[in-house]
Parts: structure tokens; sequence; C-alpha cells
């Protein structure tokens, strides 16, 4: 009887360690070490911001997917939910650290498309209506992707360069899952699987190049370590028997790329701030 007892208090601890574990992740993953919501001071926090952007619009697709899916529905209702704010948040931060001039014009341009992506968010999540959803995001991830180049060109360091490109990884691990959600609701184009193909090479290619990076400090190198095993687990957990699709598995995969990304492009940032101090 004690034996019993003592057994069902570890499972109840046990699944309160889990919960822990998770809400500990998704705080993480949304007020990284450099805060989200914070006013923008130097130019490799705005491509850092910019970057952000990017897998926002991507992040909120697969999300939406997920509430259509009824994976874990309340958690990704709340997760959807906080990655259209920090998106409208920090559009805000971008144009009021850059009020006039070229990147200014492109991020009234990004704010105008997203109008219409706002506007299906408004409404119940419906599986009629995420194929417009992620054609929208699409426009909103190139035009967000042109702020991001434009800011990069204005660094003129090779640490702004890296803080793209590891941030552009963010965007692939959230890009790979919305692709891989959508196939399983079953959205089965052609365009989709080339582009979920796609978005696998290139995050591929940029882990390579990533860790080429002469700057790399050992605790980036650490961290890219950690992408490239977890990055091996997402690729697994995708190659399933036709027909059959494990979204859980894929989501919680994804999301743990996310966080180490998102960690290791604040290193960069960081990174970045040096260079331009001693320029």
């Amino acid at each position: 009887m004690l034996e019993k007892i003592m057994h069902n208090k570890i499972n109840s601890l046990f699944r309160c360690l889990k919960k822990y574990l998770y809400m500990t992740l998704m705080l993480l993953l949304m007020l990284p070490a450099e805060s989200a919501i914070a006013e923008i001071e130097s130019i490799s926090s705005a491509i850092n911001k910019a970057g952000r952007q990017r897998m926002l619009s991507q992040r909120i697709v697969a999300t939406y997917s997920q509430v259509g899916l009824d994976i874990q529905k309340k958690k990704s209702k709340r997760q959807l939910k906080e990655a259209i704010n920090l998106f409208e948040q920090q559009l805000i931060e971008l144009k009021d650290y850059k009020p006039a001039g070229p990147v200014n014009r492109q991020l009234k341009l990004v704010d105008e498309l997203w109008q219409p992506m706002a506007n299906i968010l408004t409404q119940p999540v419906s599986k009629s209506r995420v194929i417009e959803l992620r054609k929208q995001a699409e426009e909103v991830l190139a035009a967000s992707h042109r702020v991001v180049l434009m800011l990069e060109d204005e660094s003129g360091t090779k640490a702004g360069r890296l803080v793209n490109l590891s941030g552009r990884q963010r965007m692939l691990s959230q890009r790979i899952s919305n692709l891989y959600m959508l196939q399983s609701w079953g959205f089965n184009s052609p365009a989709y699987e080339s582009d979920f193909s796609s978005s696998i090479n290139e995050f591929r290619q940029a882990l390579h190049e990533l860790k080429k990076a002469p700057i790399n400090t050992a605790k980036i190198n650490k961290k890219l370590k950690k992408v490239r095993k977890e990055f091996s687990i997402l690729e697994k957990s995708t190659l399933q028997r036709e027909g059959e699709f494990i979204p859980l598995m894929v989501k919680m995969s994804a999301d743990k790329l996310l966080v180490i990304t998102n960690d290791i492009t604040y290193e960069y940032n960081e990174l970045a701030k040096q260079q331009v101090a001693i320029r």
C-alpha cells in the first residue's frame, strides 16, 4: 500500500516537473535573454528584432495550424496570441527606431502587408482560411527580410551578418514546423513539399556556415553543437511513412531549435555591439 502511494506521488511530481519545464521553455521562447519587448538601442538589436519578425510570420502559421489540428489546443492558442502581440509590438519599436528614410518606408510596407494577415487572425481558426493566411505570411516574411538586409548593410560588421544568419535559423525552424503542420492538416501540394525540402536544406547550409565563423566563442560553438543534435532529431521526426504524421513531436523539436537559435542570435548580437563600439 505504501509502495503504491509513493509511486503515485512520484508520478504526480513527474507530471508537475514536465509542466514546469514546458512553461519555462515557452517563457524562454517568447522572452529571450535580450527582452523581446524593449527599446531598440543599437543597430545589431534592430537586426535581431527585425529578424525575429521573420520568425513570427512563420510561427503564427504554425501555431494557427496547431490549433486547427487540436495539438495542445489551449497552449497553442496562447502561443498564437503571444506571437501576434509580439509582432505588432516589435513593428512599433522598429518604426520608432527608424522614424524616417528607406528602412522606415520598408517597415510601412510590412505594416500594410500585415493588415490582411491580422484581419484573418481576428476570425476563428478555420481550415478554409489557413492557406490565405500562409500566403499573406509569405509576403510579410519577404518584406521583413528586406528590412533585415537593409539594417545589415547599415551595420557594416561581420557580426551583424551573423545576427541575420542565425536569426534566419529561428525563422526556418518555424517554417519547417508550419509546412509540416499544413501537410498534417491535409494540404499536400507539391509547392509545400518543395518549400519544406528547401527549408531543411537552407537550415543545414546556414548551420555549416555558422560553425565556420571565426568570431565564434566557446559558448556559441557549444550551442551550435546542440543545434546540430536537435536538427537531426527534427529531420528524423519528419521522415514519416506516407499518410503518417507526428505533428506534436515535430512541434516540440522545432520549438527546442527555436530556443537555442534564439540564444545564439543573442550571443552574436552582443559580439556585434562590441564590434561597433571599437570602430
